[in-house]
């Protein structure tokens, strides 16, 4: 009458258990003794009746867990090496919410992840794959452990793995419906047309792999999550958060240049914003006119437009967003495809507004919508380049080289004919002017006779002319001299 409650426990495997030795144990403390051990009758199952003390009757609780203590080591952590000294020893975590005694347990084959001592709030995730998840993985807020992964099973169609996590108090809170979860489980390294971007994980992610979340836009604020049990697990946190963006926009592109480097994922910017990502690259054969096309499939978010956008026109999917579409082709909305990285080669798609891009047509009623695109400029440049290369091959040069060949031989022989001919009778006509100007420049010596001469002519004409003008002089006073004379009296 002074004993506890006896409970029987079903384990998969009875190693290590010895009747009357094998002790129960709650914090370190013994509360119970194995009494009996004895295989189900189909042989898939050990039963241990364990006697409890009368101290431990909240251990015969519904809620309770019993498992076996044994040496582990595993990625987390070493444990259970003190049975080497005491010996195997079944461990217990009693359920404190649970009001309900039973008698029969399931055993766990590894002690849990979780005690019941702990608060917190438990959600459940849905991903496409496991990936490096496990139970015991830890949970991350913006790099801080707040919780862990409980446990996953697959769903009955197969389509999607279900992952519960556990969060901690008072970090429970802040998930809520908008709250973004990703897996953290290993060294992400991306190569695109922004470069080379390398995220790495906190170290107990990379061993164990590990869950991440976040509020929408970074937003913390702490809310109830009566509502919000159920999430998505993105691969990445960029996709996690591309889901804030709402639902995506299929559109089109039809580009007649090549698209090398443009691959699945690249981003679709609106001026340096991105706007969107590349899902699909195919090639478009028109038979008819054996004209090649590259046919670009996009997801927009019209949202990442701005609030006044989505306050007005929500998605863009109704009239009025058709209409501010074909007004945006009108001003001249065009899709080009340009270099991100010039170390990489990576390609995206640029939307922009270019005023004197040639006039287009959009079909906002065809799904999914095609928008215009035009040529880049580099591309353009390439292409006349080519076409000037292609021009100088089809010179010939070889005929112009030997045309110069010639010519430069026959102007060769007419200099060699010029310094043998010319040069010496231009030599000599250069001997005799210089004697010419010899001879001149002693005439016009100031010591020479011919300066004296002709400066005495030159005073004798002065002279003369000065006679000249006294005539005149008298003429214009009296010219009846010309008839009578020259008076005495004059």
């Amino acid at each position: 009458m002074e004993g506890g409650p006896l409970v029987t426990v079903s384990f998969a495997s009875g190693a290590g258990l010895a009747i009357g030795k094998t002790r129960v144990r709650y914090r370190g403390v013994d509360i119970g003794r194995l009494a009996r051990l004895h295989i189900s009758a189909d042989g898939l199952h050990v039963y241990a009746e364990l006697q409890l003390d009368a101290a431990a009757q909240r251990a015969a609780m519904c809620g309770t867990k019993f498992w076996v203590v044994r040496p582990r080591i595993d990625v987390r952590d070493i444990s259970g090496l003190m049975t080497a000294v005491t010996g195997t020893w079944i461990d217990v975590d009693i359920d404190r919410h649970s009001i309900r005694a039973c008698h029969a347990f399931t055993g766990l084959d590894m002690p849990p992840v979780m005690t019941g001592e702990e608060d917190g709030a438990r959600f459940v995730l849905r991903a496409a794959s496991l990936g490096s998840l496990h139970a015991g993985s830890p949970v991350y807020f913006r790099g801080a452990q707040v919780g862990q992964v409980l446990g996953y099973s697959l769903e009955r169609n197969g389509g999607n793995v279900r992952i519960g996590v556990f969060v901690r108090k008072p970090f429970d809170r802040l998930v809520a419906s908008g709250t973004r979860w990703w897996q953290s489980s290993g060294v992400e390294f991306t190569l695109d047309s922004a470069g080379m971007r390398l995220d790495s994980p906190p170290s107990a992610a990379l061993l164990e792999g590990g869950v991440a979340f976040d509020t929408s836009h970074g937003n913390v604020r702490a809310e109830a999550n009566a509502n919000a049990n159920d999430f998505p697990l993105a691969g990445s946190r960029a996709d996690a958060m591309r889901a804030n963006y709402g639902p995506p926009a299929v559109v089109q592109m039809r580009f007649a240049q090549s698209v090398r480097g443009l691959s699945v994922g690249a981003h679709v910017e609106f001026r340096g914003v991105v706007l969107g990502t590349v899902t699909a690259v195919n090639i478009d054969l028109k038979p008819a006119s054996e004209h090649f096309d590259m046919l670009v499939t996009l997801s927009l978010y019209p949202s990442r437009l701005g609030r006044s956008y989505r306050d007005a026109l929500g998605d863009g999917a109704g009239a009025a967003g058709k209409v501010l579409l074909r007004n945006l082709v009108v001003q001249g909305l065009r899709a080009q495809v340009r270099t991100g990285s010039l170390l990489t080669g990576q390609k995206y798609i640029a939307l922009d507004v270019f005023p004197h891009a040639p006039p287009a047509h959009v079909d906002t009623d065809r799904s999914p919508v095609e928008l215009p695109t035009l040529s880049n400029s580099l591309e353009e440049l390439q292409e006349q380049l080519s076409t000037i290369v292609h021009r100088l091959d089809q010179m010939p040069i070889n005929q112009i080289g030997s045309n110069l060949d010639a010519t430069l031989q026959q102007s060769n022989a007419l200099f060699a004919r010029l310094d043998a001919e010319v040069v010496p009778a231009a030599h000599s006509t250069l001997e005799s002017a210089q004697r010419a100007f010899r001879s001149a420049k002693e005439i016009l010596d100031q010591g020479s006779p011919l300066q004296s001469d002709v400066g005495q002519a030159l005073t004798e004409l002065r002279r003369t002319l000065a006679g000249l003008n006294a005539l005149s002089d008298y003429l214009e006073r009296h010219p009846e001299a010309l008839i009578q004379g020259k008076g005495g009296d004059h």
